[in-house]
């Protein structure tokens, strides 16, 4: 059997072994809930999770672009992205997918290193997106946070009677600073 049959024969136990090594990157009692409620109103992120990672289970088997993984990614880096991962973290359950495919090789016989050489460039770039989505994100929460800072500093000297309320939405009066 060739290496894309296999893996096409081996999907759904992947993507269940993907799920589950993903999963395991949140804290024990975490990890229980998102595998064990499956409804997606009660659990958003397991459902989310899910969902993406069966996109990019059926992208890296049917060679789709980097586009597609993209889209697939979107949604888990966003949920990770506001929550307490590093960037290792937060992207590191793309490498899993590796050792899991090669779990699942193990069995078959036969020549796939070149199957496995493009599997594992397709899943490289995989991570590479998930850390620019990341990065995305984390910039944005950055931006947020520092515009809410701002609006807050201008806030309370407007309130303070230190500054006119146009230099507080960000133009200087004619006569120079309120201060």
């Amino acid at each position: 059997m060739s290496t894309e049959k296999s893996l096409l024969a081996k999907k759904q136990e992947i993507l269940k072994n993907w799920f589950e090594a993903t999963v395991a990157t949140y804290p024990p009692d975490t990890a229980r809930f998102l595998k064990s409620h499956k409804d997606p109103f009660t659990n958003p992120v397991g459902e989310t999770t899910y969902r993406s990672l069966t996109v990019l289970v059926d992208a890296l088997m049917n060679g789709a672009d980097r586009d597609v993984m993209t889209a697939a990614l979107d949604p888990v880096m966003r949920i990770r992205a506001v929550q307490a991962f590093s960037p290792s973290m937060a992207t590191g359950f793309v490498f899993s997918l590796k050792q899991i495919v090669r779990q699942h090789l193990a069995a078959d016989s036969g020549s796939r290193n070149k199957t496995l050489a493009e599997l594992d460039q397709r899943i490289d770039e995989m991570a590479l997106a998930a850390f620019d989505i990341y990065m995305a994100c984390r910039e944005k929460i950055y931006e947020l946070k520092a515009t809410e800072s701002r609006n807050q500093f201008f806030s309370s000297l407007k309130r303070a009677g230190l500054i006119a309320d146009s230099e507080a939405d960000g133009e200087a009066s004619a006569d120079g600073p309120g201060l």
